[in-house]
């Protein structure tokens, strides 16, 4: 009679360990990633599966419908034909490989002032950034930029209050944080003191922050969306409000009226997600697109 002879346990522990590793890498390095790929090429599931691109008549990739782009010359001013999206901190802007916010708080008011001749050295903080962006905009559609807390210049109206008994007592000394000398204060006085511009490179740390608000209206004509950036930076909606505040110089810029821009704008609007989740928005890319399909003489 023949007597089998036994592997020895290590060997069989070791034999079932190879078998684990090469099942599974066949399902899930193999048939799974098959599976998924020939799932995504079903009706209905191709486009958004290869990342939801747009092309143009002769077939050329111009973006995805999933993320924003900057509509701006070298210079990085904005095209006045086209709907400008909101702004962006992904990179240099809408940059997929550097998604990301800017990560500054509501107390961030102050900007740390250029030093010398670099501009490097400055900057904003986020009310500044808000400001001078709100200015912006007010001036590219002709209508009234300004912004509580924001000075006329489109900077943080912050004054540094020094006081006798450090942070209370009588005002000794007051200064416009973010206006940097020689700009004139956005505010003559503060309790019967002069207001006096910023020096680059002081410490002003010692100073006491008070945020002025001034009389600009509670609710501004540039609307939120079109002075801050989303949190991923990729963000390729705007609001419809902020659409509609562009649509009088698309059609100056189109030669055509403010009626078939609106038009436009609304077929590539879409509603609240559910129908209750999220806000309407308009997805800039696609309009951009729509807009040079449908001028192509005043959009080339």
């Amino acid at each position: 009679m023949t007597r089998l002879t036994r592997l020895p346990h290590w060997v069989s522990r070791h034999l079932a360990a190879l078998r684990v590793v090469l099942v599974l890498t066949l399902t899930v390095g193999l048939l799974y990633p098959l599976g998924m790929t020939a799932l995504a090429h079903l009706p209905g599931l191709r486009a958004p599966a290869q990342g939801s691109l747009l092309t143009a008549a002769d077939g050329s990739e111009l973006g995805s419908s999933l993320i924003g782009q900057n509509f701006t010359d070298d210079q990085g001013n904005p095209l006045p034909r086209y709907f400008q999206p909101r702004p962006s901190n992904a990179g240099a802007g809408y940059d997929p490989t550097a998604s990301g916010a800017g990560n500054l708080s509501p107390q961030s008011i102050v900007d740390t002032l250029a030093t010398g001749n670099d501009p490097k050295t400055f900057k904003p903080s986020l009310l500044t950034q808000v400001c001078s962006r709100s200015k912006a905009v007010g001036d590219l559609e002709h209508v009234d930029g300004s912004r509580p807390y924001c000075t006329g210049d489109g900077v943080g109206a912050v004054l540094g209050v020094s006081y006798d008994g450090g942070t209370s007592g009588t005002v000794t000394k007051v200064v416009s944080l973010n206006q940097a000398c020689p700009a004139k204060p956005f505010q003559a006085s503060y309790q019967g003191v002069p207001v006096v511009c910023a020096t680059p490179g002081e410490d002003y740390s010692a100073t006491v922050a008070v945020p002025v608000r001034g009389d600009a209206p509670a609710h501004p004509a540039v609307p939120a969306d079109a002075v801050t950036a989303s949190a991923s930076g990729l963000d390729p909606q705007i609001s419809p409000a902020y659409a509609a505040l562009q649509i009088p110089r698309i059609a100056r810029e189109r030669h055509t009226t403010e009626d078939a821009v609106h038009k436009l704008v609304e077929k590539y609007t879409s509603g609240r997600t559910l129908g209750v989740l999220g806000d309407p928005g308009v997805n800039v890319l696609q309009l951009d697109l729509a807009l040079d399909r449908t001028y192509p003489k005043q959009g080339a």
